[in-house]
């Protein structure tokens, strides 16, 4: 089963920005309670889409730099990119339809 990419500060430019499908990325932190209730639909996301988009998660804690650049405030934030451009956000803990909506408008 396709698990969410990890992306790193380092790989970020690579993996999404040059992305040839949308990538949706999950701004989160290990002690975040909202952030792992959750992570079970993010890694839903990542099976039901594999091919389709790319799913990812990024620790906020140890990709400062990727957080700051796009004014990640409060956790979970979710980020929707498309052609290396934001194209949806979602903040806050959010049933996984939600979610799920908000990625096929760019599918």
């Amino acid at each position: 089963m396709p698990q969410p990419m990890h992306l790193t500060d380092d790989i970020f430019e690579n993996e999404v920005l040059k992305s040839n499908v949308p990538v949706l990325i999950d701004f989160w932190a290990t002690w975040c309670g909202p952030c792992r209730i959750i992570a079970p639909s993010i890694e839903e996301l990542a099976n039901e889409y594999s091919g389709k988009a790319k799913i990812a998660k990024l620790d906020v804690d140890n990709n400062q730099r990727t957080a700051m650049q796009y004014g990640i405030r409060s956790i979970p934030t979710i980020l929707i990119f498309k052609n290396g451009q934001v194209v949806d956000t979602i903040i806050g803990a959010v049933p996984k339809a939600k979610i799920e909506e908000a990625l096929l408008k760019h599918i």
